[in-house]
């Protein structure tokens, strides 16, 4: 296997547009990389750089120590999965997982090996002699796969492999791309725009935004600890809140004003609480997850300065948690970031939070216990976990003094 570098590497299209800009990113020996974001991000055109499909602008693409800028193709030593699997119809399923090596001219005993010992890795071995048509999408999936194993290729690159299979099929073949990535210990670059896709496979995740790479992190970093607004709003689901609200100190205490209700701010949700001093009078964006509100009604004891009082729109019962939906006086995030992840969701949702904050609601998501009883028109009372709070500088979308992420 190897390691791949993106050594400052732009695409730049005749045009003048960026495509991918500056891309700075390690990916290490045998690691399983995710490049995810939303539509024209740039994660497909960084792909087909590292394959060799798209000429590179400016900065240097390294595999094992080896600029291969102006290395073909089919020089590179890599293999491809696609979308959609490009299998031979024609072809058996060992034909197909044999072609490549009888392109390099294998000896027929070696092929044999070489396809049996993958085809048991990838739960083939009874499926040799069918042909694409009498297989399910998983195991034509499965195939195209095992036609890129078996070269034993440096780097394995996959393009939105899943894309096509059904939801159910789609969550199954997830664990199986990812136990026989590392069951191989293969270098690998996986593209998806699902950023669950993204959470449940990688062992890191590089998240990109115009072009522009946001945050490389392990899926909890990137779920606990957020660089910006952009990757908070992009990472998690249901999303996190994120809504406006003035800093000020009273008492001694760091407390933040939420549309006419006030929330005493715990030290602990920083790192570095001292960084939020600077914004002491000013208006911040805070984050805080869905599973860090709860019914009062079910956490009791909570201070009044934890709670915020809430009128429920719908709730979603999923059996081992409710999802409430819920709606304060307060002002939505609306910064290009926010609104850009809102519209690639859903093309009238940006409108939607437009909307919400003229009218001064903001809406609001929480997991809340079984036992809780809130329903559609009622008003509860919302037990916030003030330490588990974000804070996001509004004009630059930065996040503020960072987030302790324990055990991770």
């Amino acid at each position: 296997m190897a390691s791949v570098t993106f050594d400052n590497v732009s695409k730049v299209y005749d045009n003048g547009f960026r495509a991918v800009d500056n891309l700075d990113l390690q990916i290490r020996d045998g690691e399983f990389m995710v490049l995810v974001g939303p539509s024209g991000c740039g994660k497909t055109t960084a792909l087909r750089m590292l394959a060799g499909l798209e000429e590179i602008s400016e900065g240097d693409l390294v595999i094992d120590n080896t600029v291969v800028n102006e290395v073909a193709p089919q020089k590179r030593d890599i293999a491809m999965v696609f979308q959609n699997y490009a299998l031979y119809p024609h072809l058996t399923v060992y034909d197909n997982m044999a072609y490549g090596l009888k392109i390099q001219k294998l000896s027929k005993s070696d092929i044999k090996q070489r396809v049996g010992e993958i085809a048991k890795v990838i739960g083939l071995e009874d499926l040799l002699d069918r042909k694409p048509k009498q297989l399910s999408g998983g195991q034509r999936q499965r195939v195209a796969m095992g036609r890129a194993i078996v070269r034993r290729p440096k780097v394995f690159l996959m393009d939105e492999p899943l894309s096509n299979l059904d939801a159910k099929l789609r969550v199954q073949m997830r664990s199986e791309v990812a136990r026989i990535q590392h069951e191989l210990k293969a270098t690998t670059v996986y593209v998806t725009h699902d950023q669950v896709e993204a959470m449940t496979m990688g062992d890191r995740v590089a998240l990109m935004r115009r072009g522009v790479l946001q945050q490389v992190d392990t899926p909890m970093r990137l779920y606990n600890a957020p660089s910006n607004l952009f990757v908070a709003s992009f990472i998690g689901s249901p999303a996190m809140n994120l809504f406006e609200a003035q800093l000020n100190r009273r008492n001694g205490h760091l407390v933040a004003t939420v549309g006419d209700q006030l929330l005493r701010l715990e030290p602990e949700a920083l790192a570095n609480p001292n960084d939020l001093d600077r914004f002491a009078g000013k208006n911040v964006a805070l984050g805080i997850r869905p599973e860090h509100l709860e019914d009062a009604a079910v956490q009791t004891g909570a201070p009044s300065e934890r709670r915020l009082h809430a009128t429920v729109k719908t709730v979603e019962a999923l059996g081992a948690e409710l999802i409430a939906h819920l709606e304060i006086a307060g002002k939505p995030v609306l910064t290009d970031e926010v609104k850009e992840i809102a519209a690639d969701l859903d093309s009238t949702m940006a409108a939607e939070l437009e909307a919400e904050a003229f009218n001064s609601r903001l809406p609001l998501v929480g997991r809340f216990d079984v036992a809780s009883r809130a329903r559609a028109d009622q008003s509860v009372e919302v037990v916030v976990d003030t330490s588990r709070i974000h804070f996001f500088d509004l004009e630059s979308g930065a996040a503020i003094g960072g987030h302790p992420v324990a055990g991770v």
